[in-house]
């Protein structure tokens, strides 16, 4: 008989920092996705530290008072890991682990951290270990805590700065070779693109956790791994899909993130290639989250870095299911109405108004609108190829019965 054995999540905190830049909501709004992060990650958040100042302290990110505050509590409640919201620097990083004597984290090391978990084949596991070591190589010097014991005189000097050296040599050594590797699977992955035929390409986007891949199973009737976690997808799947009489291929892609590490952003870029390439994307929105125009801001964003801001995108607005707007009790008269007590009908009176027929509302979940969705999706890839095709019209006329 087998044993159940209990989960322990690991003990951590968090610190954030409110300045000119981040106010208290936007630190509040940054920690609770750091908090979804780490449990993601495995671990489990004890307490969060947030501190109010101009410029963060270029020893310990936060003040000595705090420190002193964040001290006493890593000690008294045998605390694993501190994370940072905001990504250190070595010399910081190597100041606080001598201070709190435990793992300290940011947020750029968590993500990679996560990456590595989810990481399944070999070219999306090549892409993490390379931002990984890129990650590490300005942090080695924190790392050789035995040279501590150290004193000068005769025959102390060298060695240590000699084998730091080295290390340094071994990973830049091993990250050319991982860029190579990853150059070598772009020239597969580039052929494998070319051979795919004159099918028109359609790729989801959007930010991690709002449903791309549960979307893709319901569309492709597919069995890709779907999870309420961030980043439960990291390699690009592409599936072919039939709406009505015409074909195409559906590509579900990594998610995206406010604060993504420039790491992550350059190892990643090759399998943006599909983002890239792509004929018309389909930018998922999770509409549930307070914070959705953060994240369609953030998406865009990195549309722009990868020079894929410009192509033809319909809004898919996903989880209209979950969506509960706040709700101001009668009577009330010192509440202000705010964007969180909209319904879906006042939200579509908006910015949305603008967006026209290229904003759709679905849920992937509970399979709601999905006529409307195939009907929308069909219609725009039909426009596509009969355009790019205009003699293979023929080949597929329109199906006028169901989706006209």
């Amino acid at each position: 008989m087998l044993e159940k054995k209990a989960i322990t999540l690991e003990k951590g905190i968090l610190i954030g920092v409110i300045n000119k830049n981040q106010s208290l909501e936007k630190v509040t709004e940054y920690l609770d996705e750091l908090e979804f992060l780490t449990y993601t990650a495995g671990g489990e958040v004890s307490k969060r530290f947030v501190q109010r100042m101009e410029v963060p302290n270029p020893k310990t990110y936060i003040g000595t008072g705090k420190m002193e505050e964040v001290q006493t509590y890593v000690k008294e409640n045998d605390i694993g890991s501190v994370i940072f919201d905001d990504e250190l620097t070595p010399a910081q990083q190597n100041n606080i682990e001598k201070l709190l004597r435990c793992k300290i984290l940011d947020r750029t090391s968590l993500i990679l951290d996560i990456f590595a978990q989810r990481a399944q084949t070999s070219y999306a596991r090549t892409q993490v270990e390379l931002a990984q070591y890129e990650y590490l190589l300005p942090r080695l010097t924190g790392l050789w805590t035995h040279l501590e014991r150290q004193r000068g005189g005769i025959g102390m000097r060298g060695p240590g700065e000699t084998e730091i050296e080295t290390d340094r040599r071994i990973v830049r050594d091993r990250i050319a070779l991982l860029k190579k590797k990853l150059t070598k699977i772009d020239r597969q992955m580039e052929t494998q693109r070319g051979n795919r035929g004159a099918l028109v390409r359609v790729a989801l986007v959007g930010y991690t956790n709002v449903g791309k891949s549960t979307l893709m199973n319901v569309i492709s009737k597919s069995d890709v791994f779907a999870e309420n976690k961030l980043f439960a997808t990291l390699d690009t799947t592409v599936r072919k899909v039939v709406i009505g009489n015409l074909p195409f291929l559906l590509s579900d892609t990594v998610g995206f993130i406010r604060k993504l590490p420039t790491q992550l952003v350059e190892s990643f870029k090759s399998t943006l290639d599909e983002v890239r390439e792509a004929d018309l994307l389909l930018h998922v929105v999770d509409i549930s989250h307070p914070n959705f125009e953060a994240h369609i801001a953030s998406v865009h964003k990195i549309l722009d870095e990868i020079e894929s801001s410009d192509k033809k995108t319909i809004m898919v607005f996903n989880k209209i299911d979950q969506y509960e707007p706040e709700v101001i009790e009668e009577g009330d008269l010192e509440t202000e109405r705010t964007k969180s007590h909209f319904t879906l009908e006042e939200w579509q009176k908006t910015w949305f108004n603008k967006i026209g027929d290229r904003a759709l509302f679905i849920s992937a979940l509970n399979k709601e609108n999905l006529d409307d969705f195939r009907k929308r999706v069909y219609q725009e890839v039909r426009r596509i190829h009969v355009t790019r095709f205009p003699y293979n019209n023929f080949l597929y006329p329109e199906n006028l019965d169901e989706y006209a």
